[in-house]
């Protein structure tokens, strides 16, 4: 081999940087693309207590239900794909609780282990005092490791435990209630 192919091969060799990730209200348009990742997660039995799939034309109410100004959707765009979303939800209804949401994160198979779920997570840390939040907190499987890192890595600590309340394919499962203080008092 020549010095010059052999230069040229190093050249090849070297890490690519990763294209950026934009986060970004989610459109309607999305939805499609929201509605796959959510599915994917369905079949995978670790990240939902949904059972069945979902259309598009179900989760139109849902998609509606957020705000940008309260309880944003966010997408994660690489490349102009969806790599991820993120939505905030009202914890419970009642107005004592209107500063706690409750976020849930769900990442494209193809993006997984590359930063989407922390970089969202980490922008809804951030943001949640300008929607008037003063805590987050997520439901999360105990036997989903990957998903419990996650949330500890973003600061996320295990305020409590529900044992066996999910049965998923007539096997029972403790949710894990993950939670930060992300404000004062609303």
């Amino acid at each position: 081999m020549t010095p010059a192919v052999a230069d040229q091969k190093k050249v090849d060799d070297r890490p690519r940087p990763i294209p950026a990730l934009i986060i970004r209200d989610a459109t309607e348009a999305d939805l499609p693309a929201i509605v796959e990742i959510y599915n994917a997660a369905i079949r995978g039995r670790t990240s939902t207590a949904q059972l069945e799939e979902v259309s598009v034309e179900q989760q139109l109410p849902w998609f509606h239900e957020h705000s940008a100004g309260a309880h944003p959707l966010w997408i994660a765009e690489r490349d102009g794909r969806v790599a991820g979303w993120l939505s905030f939800q009202s914890f419970k209804r009642r107005s004592a609780y209107r500063g706690t949401a409750e976020v849930s994160v769900y990442v494209h198979e193809q993006f997984r282990r590359a930063g989407v779920g922390r970089t969202l997570l980490e922008k809804a840390i951030a943001r949640a005092p300008n929607l008037r939040l003063s805590a987050l907190i997520g439901s999360i499987f105990a036997h989903n490791e990957a998903s419990l890192r996650l949330f500890e890595q973003a600061g996320l600590e295990r305020w409590g435990i529900l044992r066996r309340v999910a049965k998923v394919d007539g096997i029972e499962h403790d949710v894990v209630i993950m939670g930060r203080q992300v404000g004062p008092p609303i």
